[in-house]
C-alpha cells in the first residue's frame, strides 16, 4: 500500500485513527502493530512470515543478550542475531546478484533463484541490527513486551522508505508518549507537504524522466535535462516520503528524526551526506564505520574503512553493481575532501555548490542506470561524445513543457521557502494570516493531491529495492 494512493488516505488512515484514539492508552501499541501489519501484507501477505521470524529473534536475541550482557555469551547471542538479520537480507536481496555475478565471472548458467523482494525488508533490517547492538552496548534495555518491539519494528509510516528509527531513539514513546492536537496539526501539515512534494513535484518531473528513456531524439540538452530531472525527482520522491513518515509518527505521538535538510545547498560532498538520508548515514557511522575504527587508525586503514562503508551504502541501496560504483565513487571523492579539497572548496561558495550539484548529477545518472555499461554510455553522452545532436527540437519542446515544474522543484530544493514563511511571521498581522492561511493551503493541497491520484496520474514507488 502506497501513501500516496486513495486506499491509503481514504480508507486506511481514518480507520487507523479511528481505532487508535478510541483504544485504551495499555492497547494503543497493539493497535498500531495490527495497523502495520495489514500495511506491510496488502501488496504480499506471504512475506510477513520473514518480518515476523525477524522481530521474534530480534526480541529473544535481545533479551539473552541483556541476560548475560557481563559475559562472553552475550557476544555470541549477538553475533547469532546479527548472523540471522543479514543472512536473511542477503537471501532475499543479493542472492541473485551473486549469482548472476558468479555466473559472468565463470561463464557458467547456475539458475538464479528470482526471489521477490519483500518491501522494507533493509529497513526493519537495519532496525533489528541497531536494537540488539544497542542492547549488547548497554546504551538500551531489551525490551520484555513482545508487541512493543513489534510495534516499533513493523512500525507502517518509516517502514518502507526510512527515517531509520533507532529503538533507543523511541524506547521511552513506545511506553509512554504524549497525544495533543497541536502534535496532529503539525502532523498532519507536515505529511500533507511530503505528499505534494511526492505528488506534485516527483511524480511529474518522473514523467520526464520515463519520456527521456522511451524517446528516440536523445540530445546532448535532454541528457542533462534527464539528470537534472531526475536528481531533483529522487529528492523529493524520497525527503516526500520521509516527510510522510515524520508527519503520520507525530499524529500518533511519535517523534522521529530528521532525515533530509537541504542537501543540494551543500558545498562538498562531505557536506551532502549530512544532509541527505540523515538517518542511513548516521547508522552507518555508527554500527559500521567507527566499529572498523573510523579515522583513529593508520591513513591506509581509514581509507579502507570508508571504502567498505561505502560499498556498503552502495549495496544497500540495490543489488546491481552500479551501486556499488555509485558507493565507490562518493567514497573516493570523500577521501580527496579529506586530504585536500575542502581547504580550497572553502574558497569560493560558488565553484562549491557548481562541484557538488555536478557530482551529484552525475552520480544520479549511474544510480539510475540499468548497468554499469548503461550508466557510462549516459555520461558520455552527456558530453557529447557518443556523436548525437547537442539540440533536438524534441528536447526543446520538453524542457519547455517542464520548465515550471524544474523551476519549482529548483526552488523547494532551497530552504527560500521557509525562510519566506518564517520572514511573514516575525509579526503579528503575519502571524495571523499565516494562521488563516495555513489550514486553507494544507486542504487546497490535498485536494490537488487526490485530484492527481484519482486522475491516475503517473504514480511510480521507487523503493522496491529497499
Amino acid at each position: 500500500m502506497l501513501f500516496s494512493s486513495i486506499t491509503f488516505l481514504y480508507y486506511f488512515i481514518p480507520a487507523l485513527i479511528i481505532f487508535y484514539f478510541a483504544s485504551p492508552k495499555r492497547f494503543k501499541n497493539c493497535t498500531l502493530l495490527l495497523f502495520s501489519l495489514f500495511f506491510y501484507a496488502w501488496g504480499e501477505p506471504k512475506y510477513l512470515i520473514f518480518m515476523l521470524v525477524s522481530i521474534t529473534q530480534g526480541y529473544i536475541f535481545g533479551i539473552l543478550i541483556e541476560k548475560y550482557r557481563k559475559r562472553k555469551r552475550a557476544k555470541v547471542f549477538l553475533t547469532a542475531s546479527v548472523l540471522f538479520s543479514l543472512l536473511l537480507l542477503g537471501y532475499c536481496k543479493y542472492v541473485d546478484f551473486f549469482i548472476s555475478s558468479f555466473n559472468a565471472v565463470t561463464g557458467l548458467s547456475v539458475p538464479l533463484l528470482r526471489i521477490t523482494l519483500p518491501i522494507g525488508i533493509s529497513f526493519y533490517t537495519f532496525q533489528i541490527l541497531s536494537y540488539t547492538v544497542d542492547v549488547y552496548r548497554g546504551n538500551a534495555p531489551a525490551q520484555r513486551n513482545y508487541i512493543n518491539l513489534a510495534a516499533y519494528i513493523s512500525m507502517f509510516p518509516q517502514l518502507i522508505a526510512g527515517p531509520i528509527v533507532r529503538y533507543s531513539d523511541i524506547a521511552k514513546q513506545l511506553d509512554n508518549r504524549t497525544h495533543s492536537i497541536d502534535d496532529a496539526a503539525l502532523g498532519i501539515r507536515r505529511f500533507v507537504v511530503g505528499l505534494s512534494k511526492k505528488i506534485l513535484i516527483a511524480n511529474i518531473l518522473g514523467e520526464l524522466v520515463d519520456i527521456f528513456k522511451s524517446s528516440d531524439e536523445k540530445s546532448v540538452l535532454f541528457f542533462w535535462v534527464y539528470s537534472a530531472a531526475y536528481t531533483l525527482h529522487i529528492y523529493f520522491d524520497f525527503s516526500g516520503y520521509s516527510d510522510m513518515a515524520i508527519g503520520l509518527g507525530r499524529i500518533l505521538g511519535f517523534h522521529f528524526s530528521e532525515n533530509f535538510d537541504y542537501p543540494y545547498i551543500s558545498t562538498s560532498i562531505t557536506e551532502f551526506w549530512r544532509r541527505w538520508h540523515i538517518s542511513l548515514g548516521t547508522w552507518f557511522r555508527d554500527y559500521l564505520y567507527i566499529p572498523l575504527g573510523g579515522n583513529r587508525v593508520s591513513k591506509p586503514r581509514w581509507f579502507l574503512n570508508i571504502f567498505i562503508v561505502w560499498m556498503a551504502t552502495g549495496l544497500w541501496h540495490g543489488a546491481a553493481w552500479n551501486f556499488v560504483l555509485w558507493g565507490i565513487m562518493f567514497a573516493v571523492f570523500l577521501i580527496i575532501e579529506k586530504l585536500w579539497l575542502l581547504s580550497l572548496l572553502k574558497k569560493s561558495k560558488v565553484l562549491s555548490h557548481i562541484y557538488v550539484l555536478f557530482l551529484v548529477m552525475i552520480s544520479f545518472v549511474i544510480f539510475d542506470a540499468s548497468s554499469i555499461s548503461d550508466a557510462f554510455s549516459c555520461i558520455m553522452s552527456m558530453f557529447g561524445s557518443s556523436g548525437i545532436p547537442v539540440v533536438t527540437f524534441e528536447s526543446i519542446y520538453y524542457l519547455k513543457s517542464y520548465a515550471i515544474t524544474l523551476i519549482i522543484a529548483v526552488i523547494c530544493a532551497t530552504p527560500i521557502p521557509k525562510r519566506f514563511a518564517h520572514t511573514i511571521q516575525k509579526n503579528k498581522w503575519g502571524v495571523i494570516a499565516a494562521n488563516i492561511a495555513e489550514p486553507i493551503a494544507v486542504t487546497m493541497l490535498l485536494a490537488v493531491c487526490t485530484a492527481f491520484l484519482i486522475d491516475g496520474s503517473f504514480n511510480p514507488f521507487l523503493y522496491f529495492r529497499f
